[in-house]
Order: structure tokens, then sequence, then C-alpha cells
């Protein structure tokens, strides 16, 4: 064969196998539902490998172990979680309104979402597990906890609470109804039990803001 009738050694690369490109965003998404149904423990790698559509290698390589894209997707939750109040805070009347507005619509779960908080039913499932997920789950509540007070000193700094208000004592208490309310979703209550629940969280945030 002479030198010009063979085949440039590029030709041979581009027939060559690739692996299979992969949307890291969706991937988070497919895992972030699955470990919210399923929770971290029950999860299984078989799991992992049919909601992200990747093979076990692909999966480790991406995301180094089930725990590190477990840790990944409670980041994920937290700060849509963060955005989601903010944005509630942004389109409310007043700091108290957003703070009943969160309770309502947290009591009316979309029927496509899993139901409950992710990061509760982490703490609950984690309490007595040294893993650095059960850790970040515990802080990521507190950070929420914050966003709660920071409301709650809005509320106070505006005149709709007492200048004496205790904001942080009033978002723990909040927080601790809204986990609560997780609690109850998660065990199976109904639409219509969450939502009177829901309700009456909200009514006792708006009760306390004093008259004018």
């Amino acid at each position: 064969m002479r030198p010009a009738d063979k085949p440039p050694h590029h030709r041979y690369i581009l027939h060559m196998t690739r692996a299979a490109p992969y949307d890291r965003e969706k991937a988070l998404d497919a895992a972030l539902t699955l470990f919210w149904r399923k929770g971290f423990h029950a999860t299984s790698l078989k799991d992992l490998e049919a909601a992200l559509a990747m093979k076990p290698g692909s999966i480790y390589a991406a995301f180094t172990s089930k725990e590190a894209l477990f840790r990944e997707t409670l980041r994920r939750y937290k700060a849509r979680s963060e955005a989601t109040l903010a944005a509630r805070a942004e389109a409310a009347a007043s700091p108290l309104e957003a703070l009943a507005a969160h309770a309502r619509t947290t009591g009316r779960p979309k029927s496509e979402r899993p139901g409950g908080c992710l990061l509760t039913k982490t703490v609950l499932e984690l309490a007595e597990d040294p893993s650095e997920a059960g850790e970040d789950a515990r802080r990521y509540l507190l950070d929420v906890q914050d966003l709660f007070f920071e409301l709650f000193e809005q509320a106070r700094t505006c005149g709709e609470l007492p200048a004496g208000a205790d904001s942080r004592r009033l978002a723990r208490r909040f927080q601790s109804n809204m986990f609560g309310l997780a609690v109850e979703t998660l065990r199976g209550s109904t639409a219509e039990d969450l939502a009177a629940l829901a309700d009456d969280m909200a009514e006792e945030v708006l009760r306390l803001r004093q008259r004018q």
C-alpha cells in the first residue's frame, strides 16, 4: 500500500468509543429527589445508577462517594430553601406575614415533590450517626433558624413586634413548629390535617403582632 493510501491516524480517533457526557446539575437534581424520597441509608448504588443514568464508576468519578454526593444534595436543598424564604420575605407585606406565608405554604407541599423537609428527615435518620452528612444537616437547620431570627428582628425593628421581644426565642419556637410540621408530613398525615396545622402556626405568628 502506498503511503497516500493509508488512512490518517485521526480517522481512528473519530471512531473511538467515548464515555457519554453527563449533566451535573441534572444529576444532582435527580440525586436530591431520590435521597429526599428514600433517605440516605435506604438509597442504594443501584438506585443512584437508575436515577442518574450513570454507571458506578462514573458516579464515583464525578462525586467521590455516596456520602459526598448526599452532602452536595443537602447543600443544594439548603440553598434553595433559603432562596425560597428570601423570595417570600420580599413578596410579603411585613416580616411576620412572610413567616406566616412560609408556614402555610410548607403545610401545602406540591404533590410532585417528596413530603417533609429533607434537613429534618436527615437529622432524624442520622441522629446517632457520626457521619459528616448528619453534622451538615444539623448545622444547616441552625442556619435556617438564623433566617427566621432575622425576620423576627426586622419585625421588632419596624414596630410589628414589641421592642422587648426576644427574636432568638421566637425563632427557635417557630423552627420547632416547622420541625413538627415536617414530622407530621413524613408520618403521612392527611393534606387537610397538614394545612390546618400550618394555618394554626401562621395564626400564632400573626398574633404576636402588637396592637397599633
